[in-house]
């Protein structure tokens, strides 16, 4: 990986931009788990909430070892 990523002149690092991506994309998988009913069976939402953020930012910086 490269120390950051130039978005206009700014820097950033890919990490960060990866969390990015990764919230957008567990709050999307939240709204479709919360309309489907599956928080009925979980005991705590928050934590499973953690969980599946820091699986998602896991799987997108796997998957972006090779972009960076």
């Amino acid at each position: 990986m490269i120390g950051e990523v130039s978005l206009y002149g700014i820097y950033f690092p890919p990490l960060l931009l990866l969390a990015l991506l990764a919230l957008v994309v567990s709050r999307l998988f939240n709204v479709v788990l919360a309309r489907t009913g599956f928080y009925r069976w979980v005991w705590h939402p928050a934590l499973f909430d953690f969980s599946l953020f820091v699986i998602v930012l896991g799987s997108l910086a796997f998957l972006a070892s090779n972009w960076f």
